[in-house]
Formats: structure tokens, C-alpha cells, sequence
């Protein structure tokens, strides 16, 4: 309703009163969520594990966050979008990808020193330990689309508030426990950002069977970065060998210096990430399970269907998978020597291999 979107005192009031009861249970929703998931996180950080947690850069449009904050966005007079987010076409999409989020208005968010933005990350980091921002590369600069363009073709790049927004953060909040998203189209200008703050950018193996002077093999590597066999916007390391070409595949078969199959390809990928020098390695658990295409996570650039919808069977996590682990964790002194499986644990380890 019109006095609702312009958030008139009256309408709001009426609102409270009338749907007091839905407000009500999703206040006891979000109780129940949140004394949930500190407890489980308490757990796990008692136990050693901690928690990374993902936050887009952008945010819905019908979100509480746009409606109470119209202010902050490229809106009309109506509160509709007058710009939206995306990205150019790229490695996932040949017309690009269009997101349809509302775009910040930088400026107004600078004047009170990006408190909203503050409040945010302050409140991401009491569900998580460390945090990976999606789509860093747009707080150097982002794309800028039309409101109802069909793809995200026509737009053009606008800068973003740059290392001044870093510095602000970091004023608030200490030192930034952030995972810096640089995939894509990366400038000198982004990647300048992401070191002056000494964030961990990001590293793909899928990305990298090109040739010797990509950036994403392991010989490129610098210490403070994290290594991925793969994404959740990425196929399955498995399903990825399968529709790779062949020049990919025989540069990954010098590379690595034996033969490779789609049955052993996901654990000599991760193999190749736990042993490269990246501070941190991360091994989406489709890989570990050496599962193919079925079992993606996402299609960027795609909505419904099986995105998000993939679930395991705790079953398959077996004894002779978690030695399988360990071995590989702490041969490349990623765990403590403590840490170091029994001569019966590397023996069903080694049988576990055998069996595929």
C-alpha cells in the first residue's frame, strides 16, 4: 500500500495492530533462530571449528533493510529501482548476470560514516567468525544497469566508495576478519583495496587449466589467500572434468604428473589445494563425496529449479572418508602433529582409495 511503502506514522500503526499475530511469530522465529545458532556456534568454537560465514554486497529489494533505509538507495518516487545491480558478461554468462538488487547511494551512506554498513558486518560477525563479502570488486567500482533492462548487458562501471569504506570499518570495528570475493573482472585497482587491507582474496582450481601463467595454480600463490577446489557457483569437481575441454584436460594431467580420471580427479584436486602455501583451504563437501553434476549447488544467472536444493545423506560421511582427510590435513601441516591418524587409520585409508 502506498502510505505503507512511504512508511506514514499512521499506516504503520495500523499495521502493528493488524498483523500484531504474524509480527509475533516471526519475532519468536527469529528468537528461536538466533538462540539456536549461538549455541551451535559456541559448540563449535569450543570444539576448534570456526565458522565463515557469506554476505552479499547487495541486498533484496523487498527487504527490510531497502524498505526502512529508502534513503540509502537509487529509488523514485514510488521507492521502485532506478538502477539495479549485475555484472557483464563473463565466464558464467554470455549476456551477463542481472541481479535486479537496488544500488547504494555511496554518497549518502558516507555522510554518516557508513553506519548502516558498520551495523551490518558488526552483526555478521557475532554469527560467524570470519565473513566472505560476495562481489568485493564492487566497492572499487560496480555495474550499473537500467531498471528493466532484460539482460545486464547495457550498463557501465561506477565507482564505489573505494578504500575510504575499508578504512571507516576498520575504525569501527578493529581488524577486518574478511574474505575478499575477487573473482571475475578484477582491476590493479581492486586487488590495490584488497592488499592495503591484507584481506585474503580468493583462489579457484576449476579456474585454472589454462596454462602455466594463470594465476589461480598453486605456483602463483601468495601465503595470505584461499584456495577453493571449487564453489558453490561452480559444477562439481567431478561434473567439471566431464564438460572441461580436452586442452584443459591434458594441461591438468601435466600439471599434476600422472593420469587423471573423472573418478579421481576431485581428490587429486584436493590434494592440490591442501598442499599448495594458501593460509586456508576449502574443499566443498560434493568434492569430497567425489559426487558429479547432480549434486551442483548453484547455476549463476539462473533462479528455481535445483539451485540451493542439494542436500547429503550423513551416512556417506564413513570413517575410512574422515581418515582420507586427516591424512591429507596433516601431511601438508594443516593440523597439528597430534593430529596424525593411526597406523590402522591410514590402513583404512588406504583401503578406502582402493575401493574408490
Amino acid at each position: 500500500e502506498p502510505a505503507l511503502v512511504r512508511r506514514e506514522p499512521g499506516a504503520l500503526a495500523r499495521a502493528r495492530e493488524e498483523l500484531a499475530g504474524d509480527i509475533g511469530y516471526h519475532r519468536f522465529c527469529q528468537y528461536q533462530f538466533f538462540h539456536d545458532w549461538g549455541a551451535l556456534k559456541r559448540e563449535a568454537n569450543a570444539r576448534g571449528v570456526r565458522l565463515v560465514g557469506d554476505l552479499p554486497i547487495f541486498v533484496a529489494y523487498d527487504s527490510a533493510d531497502v524498505w526502512t533505509n529508502q534513503e540509502l538507495y537509487f529509488l523514485d518516487g514510488r521507492a521502485r529501482p532506478t538502477v539495479v545491480a549485475g555484472v557483464p558478461p563473463d565466464y558464467f554468462s554470455a549476456t551477463g548476470q542481472l541481479w535486479g538488487n537496488p544500488l547504494y547511494r555511496w554518497d549518502v551512506l558516507a555522510r554518516d560514516g557508513y553506519r548502516w554498513w558498520v551495523e551490518r558486518l558488526r552483526l555478521a560477525l557475532t554469527m560467524a567468525d570470519i565473513v566472505r563479502i560476495d562481489h568485493f570488486r564492487g566497492f572499487e567500482a560496480y555495474w550499473e544497469i537500467p531498471a528493466g533492462e532484460p539482460t545486464a548487458i547495457r550498463g557501465r562501471w561506477v565507482p564505489g566508495p573505494g578504500a575510504a569504506f575499508f578504512e571507516t570499518v576498520r575504525g569501527q570495528l578493529g581488524q577486518l576478519p574478511i574474505i575478499a570475493e575477487d573473482l571475475g573482472l578484477i582491476t590493479e585497482e581492486v586487488l590495490a583495496i584488497r592488499d592495503a587491507f591484507a584481506l585474503p582474496g580468493m583462489k579457484v582450481l576449476q579456474f585454472a587449466p589454462s596454462g602455466p601463467d594463470n594465476a589461480y595454480l598453486p605456483h602463483h600463490y601468495e601465503r595470505n589467500c584461499i584456495v577453493y577446489t571449487g564453489t558453490h557457483d561452480n559444477d562439481t569437481t567431478r561434473g567439471w572434468w566431464r564438460a572441461t575441454t580436452q586442452h584443459e584436460r591434458d594441461f591438468v594431467v601435466r600439471y599434476l604428473g600422472h593420469p587423471v580420471t573423472a573418478e579421481t580427479i576431485a581428490w587429486d584436486f584436493i590434494r592440490l589445494a591442501l598442499g599448495s602455501v594458501a593460509r586456508t583451504a576449502i574443499v566443498p563437501l560434493q568434492d569430497v563425496l567425489d559426487l558429479d553434476s547432480a549434486a551442483r549447488m548453484n547455476t549463476p544467472g539462473t533462479q528455481g529449479g535445483t539451485n540451493w536444493a542439494w542436500r547429503y545423506d550423513p551416512a556417506l560421511l564413513t570413517p575410512g572418508l574422515r581418515d582420507r582427510l586427516r591424512e591429507l590435513t596433516v601431511l601438508y601441516a594443516r593440523a597439528p602433529p597430534t593430529a596424525w591418524p593411526s597406523a590402522a587409520s591410514r590402513a583404512s585409508c588406504r583401503a578406502s582409495r582402493r575401493a574408490g
